[in-house]
């Protein structure tokens, strides 16, 4: 499924959001002050999906490239497979441009929604999920990272 919301940014639906939305800008600001994404932690999980919006947004593609697995695979609620290539490529058209920012930024504003992670083993599930609904009914899509060579990487979402 597209990540949580119907809100496709080029090839990957993604999101920066937690019980409140955070904006474009307060992600892109948590992936550059350093957050910890190197922990085998829930908050490690969320810095890095946080950081996955920024990159793309940013046009950051060695930080994707590094981050996302050769497996890497979106699905779309269209089901509509998009690899790890298109997402990179997607994040190019970014560099320089800040048109998609404002969109998505508006956009988050405009569709909250909460996170919830499971991590277990070496795997981590990042979901997200429709806050007047719950965790338990309202769930909109989720990540599937690795934990590998100390960092999260993203396999699946």
């Amino acid at each position: 499924m597209c990540k949580p919301y119907l809100f496709r940014i080029g090839t990957r639906c993604v999101a920066v959001l937690s019980m409140t939305t955070l904006s474009v800008h307060a992600a892109t600001a948590v992936a550059r002050a350093g957050a910890n994404e190197t922990g085998r932690s829930e908050a490690a999980v969320i810095a890095v999906d946080q950081h996955w919006l920024a990159a793309e947004l940013d046009g950051d593609t060695a930080w994707l490239d590094g981050m996302l697995l050769p497996e890497y695979r979106s699905v779309g609620a269209d089901g509509v497979v998009h690899a790890k290539a298109a997402i990179l490529a997607h994040a190019v058209k970014n560099r320089g441009n800040d048109a998609e920012r404002r969109k998505v930024d508006t956009w988050l504003k405009a569709h909250p929604s909460g996170k919830a992670v499971v991590i277990h083993g070496d795997t981590a599930i990042l979901t997200f999920y429709d806050p007047q609904l719950g965790a338990a009914n309202g769930v909109r899509s989720s990540d599937i990272f690795v934990y590998a060579g100390g960092r999260w990487h993203a396999l699946y979402s």
